[in-house]
């Protein structure tokens, strides 16, 4: 009964991975390839982080680690709009 028990308790924690459609560096490449850009507001609302840290992603993970190159133009209402210059 105790190793019951116990099993349960190690599974309770342990979430399922996030299916391939699913991720966050997903939705941001996906939204990133629009011929018009995506506003960081909008990224930042697909993926629940904070402005910080969305521009960090894109800088270090698309920009360093994966070698993409991600344009920032300022929006004709002044917003800054980024995409990945294909």
């Amino acid at each position: 009964m105790a190793q019951a028990r116990k099993s349960v308790k190690a599974n309770k924690g342990k979430k399922a991975a996030p299916s391939r459609g699913q991720r966050k560096k997903d939705v941001i490449l996906q939204l990133l390839k629009r011929p018009t850009g995506v506003s960081l507001e909008k990224l930042m609302a697909a993926t629940g982080w904070q402005a910080h840290s969305v521009r960090g992603f894109i800088s270090a993970s698309l920009g360093k680690k994966m070698g993409l190159k991600v344009e920032s133009n300022k929006g004709d209402d002044g917003q800054r709009l980024y995409r990945i210059r294909l």
